[in-house]
Protein backbone atom coordinates (compact mmCIF):
# COMPACT_ATOMS: atom_id res chain seq x y z
CA UNK A 1 0.00 0.00 0.00
CA UNK A 2 2.94 2.16 0.31
CA UNK A 3 4.15 1.82 -2.94
CA UNK A 4 1.11 2.60 -4.25
CA UNK A 5 0.79 6.45 -2.26
CA UNK A 6 4.45 6.87 -3.46
CA UNK A 7 3.20 6.12 -7.15
CA UNK A 8 0.38 8.25 -6.76
CA UNK A 9 2.37 11.35 -5.13
CA UNK A 10 5.26 10.91 -7.90
CA UNK A 11 2.71 10.91 -10.71
CA UNK A 12 0.80 13.79 -9.12
CA UNK A 13 4.23 16.00 -8.87
CA UNK A 14 4.87 14.72 -12.26
CA UNK A 15 2.10 16.41 -13.78
CA UNK A 16 2.23 19.51 -11.80
CA UNK A 17 6.24 19.87 -12.64
CA UNK A 18 5.25 19.58 -16.62
CA UNK A 19 1.72 21.50 -16.58
CA UNK A 20 4.08 24.64 -14.33
CA UNK A 21 6.50 24.04 -17.00
CA UNK A 22 3.94 24.86 -19.72
CA UNK A 23 2.71 27.69 -17.73
CA UNK A 24 5.82 29.10 -16.55
CA UNK A 25 6.40 31.90 -19.46
CA UNK A 26 3.86 33.82 -17.92
CA UNK A 27 4.76 35.49 -14.95
CA UNK A 28 2.56 36.33 -11.79
CA UNK A 29 2.73 40.04 -10.69
CA UNK A 30 2.37 40.09 -6.82
CA UNK A 31 -0.43 42.36 -7.43
CA UNK A 32 -2.36 40.48 -9.07
CA UNK A 33 -5.51 39.28 -7.09
CA UNK A 34 -6.84 37.66 -9.81
CA UNK A 35 -3.74 35.90 -10.51
CA UNK A 36 -3.24 34.92 -7.25
CA UNK A 37 -6.33 33.51 -6.62
CA UNK A 38 -5.74 31.29 -9.86
CA UNK A 39 -2.57 30.26 -8.20
CA UNK A 40 -3.55 29.17 -4.63
CA UNK A 41 -6.97 27.48 -6.08
CA UNK A 42 -4.58 25.12 -8.26
CA UNK A 43 -2.40 24.57 -5.19
CA UNK A 44 -5.48 23.57 -3.39
CA UNK A 45 -7.16 21.58 -5.94
CA UNK A 46 -3.11 19.99 -6.52
CA UNK A 47 -3.43 19.07 -2.99
CA UNK A 48 -6.40 17.37 -2.76
CA UNK A 49 -6.44 15.28 -5.47
CA UNK A 50 -3.08 13.95 -3.82
CA UNK A 51 -5.41 13.41 -0.62
CA UNK A 52 -8.57 11.99 -2.34
CA UNK A 53 -6.10 9.34 -4.14
CA UNK A 54 -4.69 8.64 -0.89
CA UNK A 55 -7.50 7.92 0.45
CA UNK A 56 -9.42 5.54 -1.56
CA UNK A 57 -7.19 2.83 0.21
CA UNK A 58 -8.50 3.37 3.52
CA UNK A 59 -12.32 2.88 2.12
CA UNK A 60 -14.59 0.04 1.79
CA UNK A 61 -14.21 -1.26 -1.93
CA UNK A 62 -17.68 -0.31 -2.53
CA UNK A 63 -16.75 3.20 -1.90
CA UNK A 64 -13.80 3.66 -3.43
CA UNK A 65 -14.99 4.70 -6.80
CA UNK A 66 -16.67 7.81 -5.53
CA UNK A 67 -13.06 9.29 -3.40
CA UNK A 68 -11.63 8.23 -6.64
CA UNK A 69 -13.83 10.18 -8.94
CA UNK A 70 -13.64 12.94 -6.56
CA UNK A 71 -9.94 13.17 -6.88
CA UNK A 72 -10.53 12.93 -10.95
CA UNK A 73 -12.38 16.19 -10.19
CA UNK A 74 -10.17 17.94 -8.19
CA UNK A 75 -7.11 16.46 -10.60
CA UNK A 76 -8.85 18.06 -13.65
CA UNK A 77 -9.49 21.65 -11.95
CA UNK A 78 -5.99 21.79 -10.97
CA UNK A 79 -4.99 21.24 -14.75
CA UNK A 80 -6.99 23.70 -16.18
CA UNK A 81 -6.10 25.95 -13.23
CA UNK A 82 -2.78 26.48 -13.85
CA UNK A 83 -3.68 26.68 -18.04
CA UNK A 84 -6.06 29.23 -17.42
CA UNK A 85 -3.41 31.39 -15.06
CA UNK A 86 -1.39 31.74 -17.58
CA UNK A 87 -4.22 32.40 -19.78
CA UNK A 88 -5.08 35.14 -17.83
CA UNK A 89 -1.61 36.91 -16.76
CA UNK A 90 -0.52 37.01 -20.29
CA UNK A 91 -3.95 38.27 -21.64
CA UNK A 92 -5.46 39.73 -18.56
CA UNK A 93 -8.92 38.06 -20.36
CA UNK A 94 -11.29 35.79 -18.58
CA UNK A 95 -10.06 32.08 -19.72
CA UNK A 96 -13.67 31.13 -20.66
CA UNK A 97 -12.83 28.07 -23.19
CA UNK A 98 -10.50 26.50 -20.56
CA UNK A 99 -13.13 26.88 -17.67
CA UNK A 100 -16.19 25.58 -19.78
CA UNK A 101 -13.81 22.56 -20.43
CA UNK A 102 -13.45 22.28 -17.29
CA UNK A 103 -16.73 22.79 -16.11
CA UNK A 104 -17.94 20.23 -18.24
CA UNK A 105 -16.43 17.33 -17.65
CA UNK A 106 -16.14 18.18 -13.25
CA UNK A 107 -19.54 18.92 -13.00
CA UNK A 108 -21.28 16.04 -14.31
CA UNK A 109 -18.96 13.64 -12.49
CA UNK A 110 -19.45 15.82 -9.23
CA UNK A 111 -23.49 15.06 -9.88
CA UNK A 112 -23.08 11.55 -11.08
CA UNK A 113 -21.65 11.35 -7.50
CA UNK A 114 -25.45 11.29 -6.07
CA UNK A 115 -26.14 8.04 -7.78
CA UNK A 116 -22.49 6.57 -7.00
CA UNK A 117 -23.19 7.09 -3.52
CA UNK A 118 -27.03 6.00 -3.57
CA UNK A 119 -25.48 2.92 -5.31
CA UNK A 120 -23.09 2.06 -2.72
CA UNK A 121 -25.45 1.72 -0.16
CA UNK A 122 -28.50 0.37 -2.26
CA UNK A 123 -29.56 -0.40 -6.15
CA UNK A 124 -30.81 2.89 -7.50
CA UNK A 125 -32.46 3.32 -11.11
CA UNK A 126 -29.54 3.93 -13.74
CA UNK A 127 -32.54 6.64 -14.86
CA UNK A 128 -30.98 8.78 -12.06
CA UNK A 129 -27.34 8.59 -13.51
CA UNK A 130 -28.70 9.91 -16.72
CA UNK A 131 -31.07 12.77 -15.54
CA UNK A 132 -28.48 14.36 -13.52
CA UNK A 133 -25.80 14.08 -16.44
CA UNK A 134 -28.59 15.58 -18.62
CA UNK A 135 -29.43 18.18 -16.24
CA UNK A 136 -26.04 19.62 -15.72
CA UNK A 137 -25.11 19.19 -19.55
CA UNK A 138 -28.05 21.73 -20.14
CA UNK A 139 -26.86 24.09 -17.46
CA UNK A 140 -23.39 23.97 -18.85
CA UNK A 141 -24.15 24.00 -22.72
CA UNK A 142 -26.74 27.40 -22.20
CA UNK A 143 -24.07 29.27 -19.77
CA UNK A 144 -21.26 28.78 -21.96
CA UNK A 145 -22.89 29.94 -25.23
CA UNK A 146 -24.39 32.86 -23.09
CA UNK A 147 -20.96 33.83 -22.01
CA UNK A 148 -18.79 33.28 -25.32
CA UNK A 149 -21.52 35.13 -27.30
CA UNK A 150 -23.16 32.48 -29.67
CA UNK A 151 -26.73 33.55 -28.09
CA UNK A 152 -27.79 36.66 -25.92
CA UNK A 153 -26.43 36.06 -22.25
CA UNK A 154 -29.96 36.86 -21.20
CA UNK A 155 -31.20 33.84 -23.30
CA UNK A 156 -28.23 31.73 -21.83
CA UNK A 157 -28.52 32.35 -18.36
CA UNK A 158 -32.19 31.57 -18.71
CA UNK A 159 -31.15 27.81 -20.27
CA UNK A 160 -28.50 27.77 -17.40
CA UNK A 161 -31.30 28.14 -14.44
CA UNK A 162 -33.33 26.06 -16.12
CA UNK A 163 -30.53 23.01 -16.38
CA UNK A 164 -30.02 24.10 -12.59
CA UNK A 165 -33.59 23.89 -11.39
CA UNK A 166 -33.80 20.72 -12.82
CA UNK A 167 -30.80 19.20 -11.00
CA UNK A 168 -32.36 20.30 -8.00
CA UNK A 169 -35.59 19.10 -8.52
CA UNK A 170 -33.50 15.65 -8.86
CA UNK A 171 -31.91 15.43 -6.10
CA UNK A 172 -34.47 17.36 -3.72
CA UNK A 173 -38.23 15.86 -5.15
CA UNK A 174 -36.98 13.12 -7.94
CA UNK A 175 -36.01 9.69 -7.85
CA UNK A 176 -32.44 10.54 -6.57
CA UNK A 177 -34.31 12.54 -3.56
CA UNK A 178 -36.46 9.48 -2.57
CA UNK A 179 -34.23 7.07 -2.80
CA UNK A 180 -31.35 9.05 -0.71
CA UNK A 181 -34.77 9.45 1.85
CA UNK A 182 -35.47 6.06 1.99
CA UNK A 183 -31.91 4.37 2.28
CA UNK A 184 -32.17 4.03 6.05
CA UNK A 185 -28.39 4.62 6.19
CA UNK A 186 -27.79 7.88 8.68
CA UNK A 187 -24.29 8.47 6.93
CA UNK A 188 -25.83 8.45 3.51
CA UNK A 189 -28.63 10.60 4.77
CA UNK A 190 -26.16 13.10 6.14
CA UNK A 191 -23.99 13.17 3.17
CA UNK A 192 -26.56 13.36 0.54
CA UNK A 193 -28.33 16.56 2.51
CA UNK A 194 -24.43 18.16 2.38
CA UNK A 195 -24.28 17.98 -0.97
CA UNK A 196 -27.48 19.36 -1.79
CA UNK A 197 -26.63 22.61 0.44
CA UNK A 198 -23.70 22.41 -1.89
CA UNK A 199 -25.50 21.90 -5.06
CA UNK A 200 -28.18 24.94 -3.62
CA UNK A 201 -26.25 27.16 -1.64
CA UNK A 202 -22.56 26.78 -2.96
CA UNK A 203 -23.78 26.62 -7.16
CA UNK A 204 -25.52 29.72 -6.35
CA UNK A 205 -22.04 31.78 -6.45
CA UNK A 206 -21.96 30.80 -10.29
CA UNK A 207 -25.25 32.53 -11.48
CA UNK A 208 -23.89 35.56 -9.40
CA UNK A 209 -20.76 35.71 -11.43
CA UNK A 210 -23.00 35.44 -14.62
CA UNK A 211 -25.27 38.41 -13.48
CA UNK A 212 -22.62 40.60 -12.42
CA UNK A 213 -20.72 39.81 -15.41
CA UNK A 214 -22.42 39.52 -18.14
CA UNK A 215 -25.83 41.11 -17.50
CA UNK A 216 -25.37 44.30 -15.65
CA UNK A 217 -23.90 46.54 -18.28
CA UNK A 218 -20.63 45.47 -19.02
CA UNK A 219 -18.34 42.21 -18.31
CA UNK A 220 -16.00 43.06 -15.16
CA UNK A 221 -13.13 40.48 -15.98
CA UNK A 222 -11.99 41.07 -12.37
CA UNK A 223 -15.58 40.48 -10.58
CA UNK A 224 -16.12 37.29 -13.02
CA UNK A 225 -12.76 35.26 -12.38
CA UNK A 226 -12.84 36.01 -8.44
CA UNK A 227 -16.39 34.78 -8.14
CA UNK A 228 -15.93 31.59 -10.64
CA UNK A 229 -12.58 30.71 -8.49
CA UNK A 230 -13.87 30.91 -4.97
CA UNK A 231 -17.17 29.00 -5.99
CA UNK A 232 -14.23 25.94 -7.44
CA UNK A 233 -12.62 26.14 -4.50
CA UNK A 234 -15.05 26.07 -2.51
CA UNK A 235 -17.57 23.08 -4.31
CA UNK A 236 -15.08 20.92 -5.71
CA UNK A 237 -12.99 20.58 -2.41
CA UNK A 238 -15.53 20.54 -0.16
CA UNK A 239 -17.53 17.86 -2.16
CA UNK A 240 -14.81 15.39 -2.29
CA UNK A 241 -14.28 15.71 1.16
CA UNK A 242 -18.05 15.34 2.08
CA UNK A 243 -17.97 12.02 -0.21
CA UNK A 244 -14.59 10.84 1.81
CA UNK A 245 -16.25 11.69 4.92
CA UNK A 246 -19.41 9.34 4.40
CA UNK A 247 -16.81 6.77 2.89
CA UNK A 248 -14.82 6.32 6.22
CA UNK A 249 -18.07 6.46 8.67
CA UNK A 250 -19.91 3.49 6.13
CA UNK A 251 -16.72 1.92 6.20
CA UNK A 252 -15.85 1.82 9.64
CA UNK A 253 -19.34 0.78 10.95
CA UNK A 254 -18.53 -2.35 8.63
Amino acid sequence: MSKLRTLILSAVALLGLSTGANAATAFLPTDDFVGISFWLISMGMLAATAFFFMEQANVGIQWRKSVNVAGLVTGIAFIHYMYMRAVWVETNDTPTVYRYIDWLITVPLQLIQFYLILAAVRKVPIGVFWRLLIGSLVMLVGGYLGEAGFIPPFLGFVIWMAGWLYVLYEIFSGEAGRAAAKSGNRALGTTFGALRMIVTIGWAIYPLGYIFGYLTGGVDTNTVNIIYNLADFINKIAFGVIIWSCAVANSRSR
